[in-house]
């Protein structure tokens, strides 16, 4: 992929839409183990190198993922000193939300940064 292509303007409605399925299959996380890791994944690997939109947004919705997975899991952790389990369900709105808004603005073109990530997968 060039500069060039990198630095135009609007991705195009199927990158856009590419965009919008990784943040979007981070949800299967909710019927499946990982799923929310690994839907966001299959979409980056497979796409990463079709489109600078689609990398961007894939490696951006999997790292809010891996840190959502490991805030999750200390907050499992916390639940045995109580903490945890009022930690636990706010974890889970904030998830939610961040993953609808950041589909809506990736649909629309933009390239959306989650608060809050750490930054694994640059």
């Amino acid at each position: 992929m060039s500069d060039l292509e990198q630095t135009q303007g609007e991705p195009k409605q199927e990158e856009r839409s590419l965009g919008l399925a990784c943040h979007l299959l981070a949800l299967a996380g909710l019927v499946v183990p990982f799923g929310n890791i690994l839907g966001p994944l299959i979409i980056w690997l497979v796409k990463k190198d079709d489109s600078a939109f689609v990398d961007d947004q894939g490696k951006e919705a999997l790292n809010f993922n891996i840190t959502i997975s490991i805030a999750g899991f200390i907050a499992f952790l916390l639940m045995f000193v109580v903490i945890g389990g009022l930690l636990l369900p706010i974890i889970g709105i904030f998830w939610l939300i961040m993953t609808i808004i950041a589909a809506v603005k990736a649909n629309g073109g933009e390239r959306y940064r989650y608060p809050l990530t750490i930054r694994l997968i640059k």
